[in-house]
């Protein structure tokens, strides 16, 4: 890829320039667990402080004095979300907190679960007078906080579970088994029981030959009593009341033996509490999510059983919407469950055919689904008129009269509207609609003879009903001939992936631009995202936590994509496959039904 660590230094100035943070677009809030925290000691010398790596990364945290809740609230669909309180691991001497916390609620958001990080304390005799009950009086208050705030947070009181990851799997399993021992005077009798509980590579048991030996004595002390170590050793708590439990462990887990999850998962059994359990052939300790080898889909696995159980909604699948040629026969349509595999809907017949336009074309599609419940599409009709096609449908079948919106016809000299694309703010209730226009003579000092005249700049109409629209702005000049703008909301602002057409030097590659607001200013363009080929056409969609970027390698007749991580961008062509002659499209997520309607056509 091009550069990874230099952009993703350009992505984190981009946003400290314009006061945002990447926490910012977690779109979290951090809130303290207790008024006043039982059984704590004041000592002023004992304050939080981070773990770094050698890069100077903050990767956990150590000494925690206020135990908060980190709040990663699902959209709301219409229907209470169930809830995670996630608790993660470090032996009971550090906290996880980015691995096997928000990485964590992140992608539990994405599948519509509303995720909780829990900051709990870690046991210490500096600041607690009794270290065993620390950490569970932490859990049971957070489970309180969610069912307290149940309606707040658009919660079902009966979904509410809990997660735990190493250590953190241990505390998950002490709440799950101690949920009615009384460590500390509730201000009301609202349950502390998890309805469910997924124990990742947990620390179960406290006895020897079986235990984690740095979390038996972080929590218990050097030399605990029998009786303490057998009250926390939970696959000896375990009753018909436990809560139903998914387990995930690695057999080759040298620091917390496999067999921890192996004698929980056979109280449960003998409990007859209904239990899952994934082990894997190699992953070792603290792989967290997406690591390579056997280990890797425990998250699929864990979605399919939240679902199973009834503690989420079966999940939304993938539309895309394409043209094939040149876009003469109209709409294609195409389905995923996953987002890498594609299948041509109908055939790879066309859906709607074009009927507006001087050429009566349908390039480039773009379909979003409207704050109205309805699905608008805006395209190209044509490679020189001065307006796009649109029309709407409830069903993607179903399509209103096509419209030709003269979205430039104020503007002569106009050669070209191309590529437009919808996007909409929940907040003000409106679409803004954007395309490329190039205007024979604007920006001279871009202009070259080597791409036929064409020097595109990014316009765009708002509009809250597709009647009335206000007149035609500039949205984006970046200070080259661009195009093919998508934007996508991410957090509390908005990212810009668009095309750099500029032929010499040759760029033809997708960049990123940065706004707090949908209509603007945006930054100043980054650093290509995608590789040495040309690219067009980008369209965005978040899947398990993760932003995907689909695009069209229309040189070498294929579709493309990259995904980001933490270094950057990861090219993941190879992993993909859309049906032959895939053009320039966009991607929606979709309830199930319309692809099962489409199927049908």
């Amino acid at each position: 890829m091009n550069k990874p660590n230099l952009f993703s230094q350009k992505i984190t100035l981009l946003l400290l320039f314009f006061g945002m943070s990447f926490s910012a677009f977690s779109q979290s809030k951090e809130i303290k667990l207790w008024d006043k925290i039982p059984g704590a000691i004041e000592d002023a010398n004992y304050k939080e402080e981070f773990r770094k790596d050698d890069k100077g990364n903050i990767n956990g945290i150590l000494k925690v004095t206020e135990p908060t809740l980190k709040i990663f609230l699902a959209e709301n669909k219409g229907l209470k979300n169930a809830a995670v309180i996630i608790c993660p691991g470090g032996g009971y001497a550090v906290l996880s907190h980015e691995k096997e916390g928000d990485k964590i609620a992140k992608w539990l958001q994405s599948i519509g679960v509303s995720a909780f990080v829990l900051k709990y304390r870690l046991p210490s005799d500096v600041i607690m007078k009794d270290k065993t009950i620390g950490p569970l009086q932490d859990a049971q208050e957070a489970i309180r906080i969610l069912r307290r705030n149940a309606a707040e947070w658009n919660l079902d009181p009966a979904k509410i579970g809990i997660m735990g990851f190493s250590a953190g799997g241990h505390l998950a399993s002490t709440l799950s088994t101690h949920y009615n021992d009384k460590v500390y005077e509730s201000k009301d009798d609202t349950s502390a029981r998890p309805d469910f509980s997924m124990l990742i590579y947990p620390v179960i048991s406290m006895e020897d030959g079986i235990t984690h030996s740095g979390s038996k004595q972080n929590l218990l002390g050097k030399t605990p009593s029998g009786e303490l170590v057998a009250k926390y050793s939970n696959e000896k708590k375990v009753n018909e009341n436990t809560p139903k439990t998914f387990l995930v462990h690695a057999t080759d887990d040298k620091a917390v033996p496999v067999e921890n999850s192996i004698n929980y998962y056979l109280a449960l059994k003998q409990n007859k509490v209904p239990a899952e359990m994934h082990l894997y052939e190699n992953g070792g300790h603290g792989f967290g999510l997406g690591v390579a080898g056997t280990n890797k889909n425990w998250s699929n696995a864990c979605e399919k059983w939240l679902i199973a159980n009834g503690f989420i909604q079966i999940p939304d699948t993938y539309l895309f919407a394409y043209f094939k040629g040149n876009g003469e026969d109209g709409l294609h349509l195409a389905s995923s469950n996953d987002g890498y595999k594609w299948e041509a809907l109908k055939k790879d017949a066309s859906f709607l055919t074009p009927e507006v336009g001087k050429d009566k074309l349908m390039r480039d599609p773009c379909v979003i689904k409207g704050g109205d419940g309805l699905y608008h599409m805006v395209w190209t009709v044509s490679w020189t008129d001065k307006g796009i096609g649109y029309a709407s449908s409830k069903d993607m079948i179903h399509w209103s009269k096509q419209e030709f919106l003269p979205v430039m016809s104020h503007e002569n000299k106009t050669r070209n509207t191309w590529a437009p694309e919808i996007t909409y703010d929940e907040n003000s209730k409106t679409y803004m609609i954007y395309w490329a226009s190039t205007i024979e003579g604007k920006f001279p000092e871009t202009q070259s003879n080597e791409e036929k005249g064409y020097n595109h700049r990014i316009y765009y109409t708002t509009t809250k009903d597709f009647k009335k629209f206000k007149p035609t702005k500039l949205l984006y000049e970046p200070g080259f001939n661009v195009i093919d703008a998508t934007i996508v909301k991410q957090g509390e602002g908005y990212t810009m992936y668009l095309k750099d057409e500029t032929k010499v030097p040759v760029q033809k590659n997708l960049k990123t631009a940065f706004s707090k607001n949908l209509t603007g200013p945006y930054t100043k363009a980054s650093e290509p995202i995608t590789g040495n080929y040309w690219a067009e056409g980008p369209t965005a969609i978040q899947i398990n936590g993760e932003w995907i970027v689909y695009f069209d390698k229309y040189t070498q007749k294929k579709y493309g994509a990259v995904k980001q991580n933490s270094k950057g961008w990861e090219d993941i062509s190879d992993q993909i496959s859309f049906p032959a002659g895939t053009r320039h499209g966009t991607v929606i997520r979709v309830p199930a039904e319309v692809i099962t309607n489409l199927k049908k056509e």
